[in-house]
């Protein structure tokens, strides 16, 4: 079976290469060809011997996915359900703020994390992705941005799927899109985050990168997580504080936490000051995420007077914190939604 392109970073391709009784340079230029260039035809890399090119022809591809299915917001969100070789589809998102595009990418087909408020849990992992289909979801949102002669500038892998769950394979994705030879998307702005997987954190921690790490934490105590997170019977508040700090300690970066304020369940007052007492003391900064309806679930978004207060609360006892842009809201914002409604509709 022939190999994606697309999923190799450039040691791994330098080794292929050499394997093949080439020297090391033809992978990146290789990789010059398919990330400066986006150049997916190898007939068409002139600067390759045509006898080479024959052999790459029989031992790889540059496939990417197919755009299954297309929602454009009025706020200049795109949500992409991408088909991948196998028929599996996986959603993508692209969020345009003033800062940069953003890609929101999946890890899993499906996830089996079961988080309560979350539409992605509705359908249960059917499999890991590979590199080149997280790869592949940049380059299609890139093949969308070259209409306006833009492309994508920061990506979080955030959506459907634990990243922690799939690790060397995201490892592999991740290292790709910050290499200088491939996308070149700086460190800080690629994020990888997981719902809490304590072991997935202290190994990151040991990885020596400077990619961020955001956490879903969505509550401030166990009783509250684990009514929300079923990770949250695996591992406690506590247990997942000392990651935290574990994390920092060693790769010397503060961690994102995540928090999706749910009305009358996590965006009370009381749970403002039980929030920022637990992440006291550590570099931690909080993204409060206004919930996201989903038909399937009996949770609902905050009042705004609400989300103001709990942030005003943190703000007066010293956390860092900011209240996250809303996306996509006229069409299938929430995580999973898109996917979830093709599923529906088959017969």
């Amino acid at each position: 079976m022939k190999e994606n392109l697309f999923g190799f970073s450039l040691p791994q391709l330098e080794e292929r290469m050499v394997a093949l009784g080439e020297k090391p340079f033809r992978a990146r230029q290789l990789f010059q060809w398919i990330y400066e260039r986006s150049v997916y035809d190898f007939d068409a890399m002139t600067d390759i011997a045509k006898r080479f090119r024959e052999v790459l022809k029989e031992q790889f591809v540059l496939s990417l996915p197919k755009v299954f299915r297309r929602q454009d917001s009025a706020d200049g969100t795109i949500k992409l359900l991408l088909e991948m070789e196998d028929g599996a589809k996986v959603e993508t998102v692209l969020m345009r703020y003033d800062y940069g595009n953003v890609v929101c990418v999946s890890s899993e087909v499906g996830c089996s994390m079961g988080c309560a408020f979350c539409a992605s849990g509705l359908i249960k992992k059917t499999r890991d992705l590979l590199p080149h289909e997280m790869m592949g979801q940049i380059l299609a949102v890139n093949g969308i941005l070259a209409e306006e002669a833009q492309r994508v500038t920061h990506i979080v892998v955030m959506g459907t799927g634990e990243p922690f769950d799939n690790y060397d394979n995201v490892l592999t994705f991740v290292r790709t899109a910050n290499d200088p030879h491939a996308l070149a998307i700086g460190a800080r702005h690629i994020t990888v985050s997981t719902c809490g997987l304590v072991d997935g954190i202290r190994r990151y921690a040991n990885e020596g990168l400077q990619i961020n790490l955001a956490i879903s934490l969505h509550a401030p105590n166990d009783e509250i997580r684990k009514r929300l997170m079923p990770i949250a019977r695996r591992y406690s508040v506590a247990e997942t504080m000392e990651a935290v700090k574990y994390y920092e300690a060693t790769a010397g970066r503060r961690v994102t936490f995540e928090y999706i304020l749910i009305a009358g369940i996590n965006d009370r007052i009381q749970d403002a000051d039980e929030l920022s007492d637990l992440i006291r003391g550590t570099l931690a900064y909080v993204n409060l995420i206004p919930y996201n309806p989903v038909v399937e679930k009996p949770f609902q978004r905050p009042s705004d007077r609400a989300i103001s207060a709990f942030y005003d609360r943190l703000k007066k006892r010293g956390i860092n914190c900011t209240i996250r842009k809303e996306f996509g809201t006229d069409i299938d914002a929430a995580c999973g939604q898109l996917r979830a409604k093709y599923e529906r509709s088959k017969p």
